[in-house]
């Protein structure tokens, strides 16, 4: 305990003081708390709740839910453009500006406002719970809505802005287009002639851990870089290849490997298995966002 004070301690003096008045920026605890009882309701009280009733239709409140974060989404990647990324960056070594000129005040505000969408995003696992889709509730579902949101704060609190900024107005990006997606989906049967690109949501996912690992990539490269916090490009590079992998195998599985099976195994599955080479997740009904025919690596990052 003593060891991680001390860690602590040693964070905290790097902090970002522009930030402190934020909401869940004072400390860790209030957002730790919160991710806590996320992984307490998703893993174990809601289960149990919604084991004797009846799931929630919950259409309506989906398709406001999806396009609200289609609408925060595009805000978000707006406010990264016009922070810095059309201005004063150069898309190589940016450092964290810490003065408190306009720019560089807009680029704390957009950083945190990309750290509060990952808490409202949490709801997408409670309306997993809610509708007793539990079977798309993953271990790195799990994982991934609350651990990295606790990554992610440490990174606002202590550098908002500079090249590791990156990687979060490229995941926006990516989120107006998934949540689009699911929003269309929430619509129902009228919607479905306009979904024709679902496929294509694995390659825009591959594309933006590429981008990312690109662009963090090149601090390993550059012969002096002054940006603040090495650890945080080695924490990004992580993130980006580690998901590119991940990605890269669910696309070989569900659109290479079993186009090279016969038709009939295509259909009826390779002897010795239940179903296909690799089983795909159990999709609910078309107006679901959250389960609309994506896997739940589709809706990784």
């Amino acid at each position: 305990m003593e060891a991680v004070m001390n860690l602590y301690q040693e964070m905290m003096k790097h902090a970002d003081p522009r930030i402190q008045g934020y909401p869940l920026m004072g400390s860790p605890l209030l957002m730790t708390s919160i991710l806590l009882t996320y992984v307490y309701f998703v893993l174990s009280l809601g289960p149990r709740i919604m084991a004797n009733r009846k799931p929630f239709q919950l259409r309506g409140f989906m398709i406001v839910y999806n396009f609200s974060l289609v609408a925060f989404s595009l805000y978000i990647v707006y406010e990264f453009l016009m922070s810095g990324w059309l201005s004063t960056y150069t898309w190589r070594c940016d450092p964290v500006d810490y003065s408190n000129s306009p720019e560089a005040l807009r680029m704390v505000r957009v950083a945190w406002l990309f750290l509060f969408s990952k808490f409202i995003e949490l709801m997408d696992t409670v309306i997993f719970i809610l509708r007793k889709k539990d079977g798309q509730v993953t271990f790195l579902h799990v994982f991934h809505h609350s651990v990295l949101p606790w990554s992610w704060w440490w990174g606002v609190k202590i550098a908002p802005g500079g090249m590791g900024s990156f990687h979060a107005m490229i995941n926006s990006s990516v989120h107006v287009i998934m949540y689009l997606y699911y929003g269309l989906s929430a619509i129902g049967p009228v919607a479905q002639p306009y979904l024709w690109w679902k496929k294509h949501m694995t390659a825009i996912q591959l594309i933006q851990f590429v981008l990312v690992s690109l662009h963090i990539s090149q601090y390993y490269f550059m012969s002096s870089c002054n940006y603040q916090h090495p650890v945080i490009i080695h924490l990004i590079w992580m993130y980006g290849t580690i998901f590119f992998m991940l990605f890269s195998n669910f696309w070989y599985h569900s659109y290479t490997k079993g186009k090279r099976l016969p038709r009939a195994l295509q259909q009826n599955g390779a002897p010795g298995t239940h179903c296909c080479p690799v089983p795909r997740p159990v999709h609910s009904q078309s107006s679901n966002p959250q389960g609309s025919g994506l896997s739940e690596a589709e809706r990784r990052a």
